[in-house]
């Protein structure tokens, strides 16, 4: 199993079910020269503990488990469905 599919099992199987119980979850939004880019989503993606979430939860997990992976880092793109759903709203308005 390659390593990106080895990331998203653990944030499904290890990571979300922690982050459930604040009404959140986490998404890899990318992957390149074995660092992955990590989305908090639900309550824990407006969170301003966000980026103790990926250090002290996301990160640890995944790189105890994957010792290959360099580093784990918080997307704070804005995602495409809030952007079109911004859009929806705007267009009504106008």
């Amino acid at each position: 199993m390659c390593l990106e599919k080895k990331i998203q099992q653990l944030l499904e199987e290890k990571v979300n079910p922690l982050l459930a119980n604040h009404f959140g979850g986490a998404t890899l939004t990318g992957f390149e020269n074995n660092v992955a880019k990590v989305r908090l989503t639900g309550a824990c993606g407006s969170c301003p503990s966000a980026q103790f979430t990926i250090e002290d939860v996301v990160k640890t997990i995944l790189m105890e488990a994957l010792p290959e992976l360099n580093d784990v880092i918080l997307d704070t793109s804005v995602s495409d469905d809030l952007i079109d759903m911004a859009k929806k709203i705007l267009h009504k308005q106008l």
